[in-house]
């Protein structure tokens, strides 16, 4: 082992330096954060090594689920889309215990249609059907049902729902619902987030130099230099220690905002939101101004698709919107439809935040909100960024292919972490046995 690491104060620090007159202003606090970092750094590694890994994956999550699933993602006929309303009455009807919630309006060349459903009240046992599935694929052109599959079911893990696995995995563990709640893994690496985004400037401050040589900015640059850079004839112990460190120094942009918007998303109603609502205007959604319904009682809706997709249509040309409805949704749990506005394969538009949408009261029918991506005041776009951010998508491929690798960086630092971590521990226990 290379001895100039052998003690240092935290698994992030700067190579040692002679000893330091630690009644100076800063130098104190070195110890503290270098406590912080190490701690905290253990008990979310794990966390991050999973979220990091299923992020780097889930990157290409719409590629690797046409890979994987062709059955299910490629249409068996040519020929003319039938109507997707009628195609979404066959799927209710074939099937009473469910209702669709999401109905694909602009299918794209050579695609099936993927409807989604949820499933129905029983009026008599007083609680949701179980159909076992949320997710229909229908041939445009015959309808046909080609399959059906639970996205993100946690088990068992198939070659369908294997992909959605990871995705759900990615921000929230899994952690199955308990006291009817079903956020307990969302919160728990929302936390993990806020650890992460307050330890991502913890260590940035430990790879600086304890005292500059001389004063000028080159002097500083000498002595921090090192910490960019991977000895790689070292020690394996020291190329661990590199890693860990230079890649936490180059990419440290990229994981600070990875962390900032991780919490962000999975704390969004109870911390976010509330938090820019009081420092900044953010202009409430309509989901924001609804309370959501208990999960055994979803909202019926009395106004139906095609009377609120007629009255969509008319309300964006008079807007001048000129994109066709490409999708919409209606959610049992806040009563809400929401129609969007995009081309075929365009739901992921206008760098990641996605088209524009006109949200309805599923029991009225009167227009409950509007939504335009890029379109608000600056707290209003803050807020819609942190999703594109996340996932790279607002720099389009470039920015999902750094999001993937940032996603590997992640897993990298947590393995290297603990292993420095377990090095200095069994030196310090050998330095305790020698004094005995």
């Amino acid at each position: 082992m290379d001895a100039r690491t052998q003690d240092l104060p935290s698994p992030f620090a700067a190579p040692a330096a002679p000893p330091l007159d630690k009644t100076r202003p800063g130098l104190a606090l070195r110890p503290v954060l270098g406590f912080f970092h190490r701690w905290i750094g253990l008990f979310i590694a794990g966390f991050l090594f999973v979220s990091g890994a299923t992020g780097a994956v889930i990157s290409w999550d719409h590629e690797l689920d046409d890979l994987l699933n062709p059955q299910l993602m490629q249409a068996r006929t040519p020929g003319p889309a039938l109507p997707a309303l009628d195609l979404a009455r066959r799927i209710e009807a074939r099937d009473p215990r469910v209702q669709v919630t999401y109905v694909p309006l602009a299918p794209e060349p050579g695609a099936t249609l993927a409807f989604g459903v949820a499933a129905k009240r029983d009026p008599k046992a007083g609680r949701l059907f179980e159909p076992g599935y949320n997710q229909v694929f229908i041939d445009p052109a015959t309808g046909a049902e080609q399959g059906r599959r639970n996205w993100g079911a946690a088990w068992p893990i198939t070659r369908e729902t294997f992909v959605s696995f990871l995705y759900v995995l990615h921000y929230s563990l899994h952690i199955p619902r308990m006291w009817g709640i079903d956020r307990w893994g969302v919160w728990l690496l929302g936390i993990v987030a806020v650890l992460w985004t307050l330890d991502c400037f913890v260590g940035f401050y430990l790879t600086l130099p304890a005292r500059a040589a001389v004063k000028t900015g080159r002097g500083l640059w000498s002595r921090w230099k090192p910490a960019w850079q991977i000895k790689t004839t070292a020690s394996a112990y020291r190329i661990n220690f590199d890693i860990h460190r230079a890649f936490g120094l180059w990419l440290w942009g990229v994981l600070f905002t990875v962390a900032f918007t991780a919490f962000s998303l999975n704390l969004y109603s109870e911390v976010f939101y509330p938090l820019m609502s009081r420092v900044s205007q953010v202009t409430p959604g309509p989901f924001e101004l609804r309370k959501p319904a208990p999960l055994d009682a979803p909202i019926p809706a009395v106004r139906t698709y095609g009377q609120v997709l007629q009255t969509a249509t008319a309300e964006a040309r008079r807007r001048g919107w000129r994109a066709p409805a490409g999708g919409m949704f209606y959610s049992p749990e806040y009563g809400l439809y929401g129609v969007a506005f995009h081309e075929p394969g365009g739901d992921h538009g206008a760098a990641g935040v996605g088209p524009p949408y006109l949200y309805y009261d599923g029991r009225t029918g009167q227009l409950a909100g509007v939504r335009q991506p890029w379109v608000g005041t600056a707290a209003d776009i803050f807020v819609q960024a942190q999703f594109p951010l996340h996932s790279g998508r607002i720099l389009g491929l470039p920015g999902r292919i750094l999001i993937s690798a940032a996603g590997l960086v992640v897993a990298a630092l947590s393995v290297t972490g603990v292993v420095i971590w377990l090095r200095k521990r069994k030196a310090r226990r050998a330095r305790r046995q020698r004094a005995a």
